[in-house]
């Protein structure tokens, strides 16, 4: 880890944009970008969520927010001039890290603490004997040192090295941050430690409790148990979007996708094909009226299009509405399947959700069946490696156990035993 990354995200974190921060810290956009992958890596949790065109912080982020700053101030005031230097006070404070000359530079924290191990020593020959190092390699680290910071840091004579006055302000800055850094890194190895048994598989969100998708999740959960009791798996929820960008920076080891296409840079089987229904509440429906007269006089409830389910949709809305007649629908975007739902039965709504699910309800809306081309496709993704793909296997073998609905109407039927639905 090195002081340019920590400092790009903790202004990245403080702004909510990567483009501000970059212009803060006088670097490309794509440095930001990168800075905050190699921290999440390290540290080995995310730490953003996108809303739209902003970067939230995540929970765990904002618990290190405050520790991030105090970094950040200490590694801004190494490039500050001795005077400016020595006119600050001993602790600056967080959310205001001083203005830097220039952009901060590429400083590795481990030249930071073999700086602070050489003035300890007194001696380069002897710093490098305990860090088992090759003493022209230490030397060569801490001149570039110097060159970064742009001061003298130590004078060096027969008997050793002492501190410059910049070397023993910088001395203070050093210990400082890495005390912050083994406070923030020991917080997150115990974090790994615990999970590095852990296998990790994130799925699209369930429909709720009656759902194929938790259905299959419970089974899973349960057959993982019996078969792999030392090795646990844990599930976790949310979008399609963020189960490939959680895969792509190593959150999750495996995901269950409710999508057909997934990036070239994993492998995936198919899991299971669902029908998906246009739901609607029976109290809205007139007779004889045509699921497109349906489209164009109810308000459409949808989920984010970060979901597959939205993806589906948009292509059914599509394949049946002009573009005149979609620019007039009214849609209202929501990031929960039960919300939906009840906008459907209690607010004279519609939407198109997995038939199945939805006809497990205890007073389920009326369904029509789409026909084939809009179907749930759940596949099982993971990263093109020898132990994913072992896992992944593992749990394919448990998920093909799950039971499909025996009772399923032809397309463009209402389910049995429903009332009658809007003709196609």
């Amino acid at each position: 880890m090195d002081l340019a990354t920590l400092c790009l995200v903790e202004a990245t974190l403080r702004t909510g944009s990567v483009r501000a921060a970059a212009r803060l810290e006088g670097r490309p956009a794509s440095s930001a970008s990168a800075a905050l992958r190699r921290l999440e890596a390290a540290i080995s949790m995310p730490l953003v969520r996108r809303e739209g065109a902003m970067l939230v912080p995540t929970l765990d982020a904002q618990a290190r927010m405050d520790r991030l700053a105090e970094i950040a101030a200490a590694a801004k005031e190494l490039l500050l001039p001795g005077a400016e230097r020595a006119a600050r006070p001993a602790v600056p404070l967080p959310q205001t890290p001083p203005r830097p000359v220039r952009p901060m530079p590429q400083i590795p924290l481990e030249t930071l603490a073999r700086f602070s191990a050489t003035v300890g020593a007194g001696s380069i020959r002897r710093a490098a004997r305990m860090l088992g190092l090759g003493q022209p390699q230490l030397t060569r680290q801490l001149a570039r040192l110097e060159r970064e910071i742009g001061f003298p840091l130590l004078v060096r004579s027969r008997g050793g090295v002492t501190c410059t006055d910049a070397g023993v302000a910088v001395l203070a800055l050093a210990e400082r941050i890495g005390n912050i850094w083994a406070n923030l890194s020991q917080a997150s190895d115990e974090r790994f430690r615990k999970s590095a048994r852990t296998w990790r598989l994130g799925s699209v969100i369930p429909f709720g409790h009656e759902s194929d998708i938790a259905r299959m999740l419970a089974t899973l959960a349960a057959g993982w148990q019996g078969k792999h009791p030392r090795q646990p798996l844990f599930i976790a929820s949310t979008t399609a979007d963020e189960l490939i960008s959680g895969l792509q920076a190593r959150r999750f080891d495996l995901a269950l996708l409710d999508v057909d296409r997934f990036p070239a840079e994993f492998d995936g089987a198919l899991v299971s094909r669902s029908p998906l229904a246009l739901a609607v509440s029976r109290s809205v429906v007139k007779d004889g009226e045509e699921v497109a007269d349906l489209l164009r006089r109810l308000p459409v409830a949808v989920p984010s299009a970060r979901s597959g389910l939205r993806q589906m949709t948009d292509l059914y809305i599509a394949s049946t509405l002009s573009a005149a007649e979609r620019a007039r629908l009214t849609l209202v975007e929501v990031d929960s399947i039960p919300v939906i739902v009840n906008l459907v039965r209690e607010h004279g709504y519609l939407s198109i959700l997995p038939e199945q699910s939805v006809s497990r309800l205890a007073d389920p809306p009326a369904l029509i069946r789409l026909d084939a081309r809009f179907r749930q496709t759940l596949n099982l993704v993971w990263p093109r490696n020898a132990l994913s793909r072992q896992t992944a296997q593992a749990v394919m073998e448990i998920l093909s156990a799950v039971e499909g609905d025996p009772a399923a109407p032809p397309p463009g039927k209402t389910a049995p035993d429903r009332h009658a639905a809007p003709r196609r």
